[in-house]
């Protein structure tokens, strides 16, 4: 993509997003941000060359403390599905040897989460920063720094194959492993498929998922099988969205001889997951069930319990705004040691 064609793709970034208002979900009064005043970043000139990072020895899996840690991380859940019963991993498995601990966001906005409203050096120091509390909170469970990006974004507009989404150019991409490279973070790369699909939607980031440090976040919210707008309605996919990018990841683990990729999906309302006891959850991939959703910090936690806790899948993730989460009247940000008290306790926590 040379540069009129990335400046082209800004224009038109910056003129389709979603404008910010506030949606009630069902009982749980969650509120959900669709974002607008998005400004552009300057950013340096792309180098357009993937951030190689070396593969990691693999070790073998010791299953004797993969069990135990699974225990302490259902934490003495109410329910008996907890912790879920699946394969073991392969050797290499993130979870639940360490805590994912990531900052979300867009490199073209502002508005977006932390990942792009601060200049690199200072976002960095922060996420380091967020780590750093976390191992503090729970020094058992390591906590590792992710950057999640949102390399495919829903948009209120049609684009020009009516999928009302817009591919963020591979030379953004690069800027974000070159960052994450900086500070030995994990990537993941962030669908929203609008009027797309995520069967026509991960092929195209395949050569990055190669990686052995790259990972996939999956979006319900923005998948509108219905064919309306996104923003206009809540989105949905069910298992067979989440078994495809299993499968194909579980593939492209097994060809490269990499560990298992972790598979992120947004939550927050019943209808945005459906089938969840269809998920498969094969050695070569780990799956997060994230709690998404801004609000009063009792009623996430309310929602956790109903959405998360109570319709188990694998691993469990919990998600946090700066701003959005302290925005209402005598609200204010859980801590981490607020999230331990969960049951199950998050693997994966995600700074918007």
């Amino acid at each position: 993509m040379n540069k009129k064609e990335i400046e082209r793709t800004k224009k038109i970034f910056y003129s389709g997003l979603i404008s910010i208002f506030l949606i009630s979900t069902c009982s749980y009064f969650l509120f959900l941000d669709f974002w607008n005043d998005l400004y552009a970043e300057d950013t340096a000139t792309s180098t357009n060359q993937v951030a190689v990072v070396p593969k990691p020895a693999v070790i073998p899996l010791d299953k004797e403390d993969y069990d135990r840690r699974l225990n302490i991380m259902a934490n003495g859940a109410a329910t008996s599905s907890w912790p879920v019963k699946t394969e073991y991993p392969l050797p290499g498995a993130i979870l639940p040897f360490s805590r994912i601990v990531a900052y979300y966001g867009n490199l073209y906005s502002k508005k977006m989460g932390a990942l792009g409203e601060y200049e690199p050096t200072t976002m960095l120091m922060k996420l380091k920063s967020e780590v750093e509390r976390w191992n503090i909170a729970d020094p058992t469970t390591p906590a590792v720094p992710a950057l999640h990006y949102i390399a495919t974004t829903a948009q209120t507009l049609p684009q020009k194959d009516k999928s009302y989404i817009l591919r963020m150019p591979d030379s953004e991409i690069d800027k974000v492993l070159l960052m994450a490279k900086q500070i030995n973070a994990l990537v993941f790369l962030d669908i929203q498929v609008g009027q797309s699909t995520i069967q026509k939607e991960l092929p195209r980031l395949e050569k990055y998922l190669k990686l052995p440090h790259v990972h996939v976040g999956i979006d319900p919210e923005f998948s509108m099988k219905t064919g309306k707008k996104p923003g206009s309605i809540i989105g949905t996919m069910s298992a067979d969205d989440v078994n495809f990018v299993s499968s194909y990841l579980s593939k492209i683990v097994r060809d490269n001889n990499l560990p298992p990729k972790v598979i992120v999906v947004h939550r927050f309302t019943e209808g945005m997951l459906t089938k969840y006891k269809s998920i498969k959850t094969p050695p070569e991939v780990q799956i997060v069930i994230d709690m998404d959703g801004w609000g009063y910090s009792f009623k996430k936690i309310a929602a956790y319990n109903q959405i998360i806790q109570d319709e188990p899948v694998q691993f469990t993730g919990f998600k946090l705004f700066y701003k959005n989460d302290i925005k209402l009247k005598d609200s204010k940000m859980l801590t981490p040691a607020d999230i331990l008290k969960l049951k199950p306790r998050p693997m994966y926590i995600q700074y918007q």
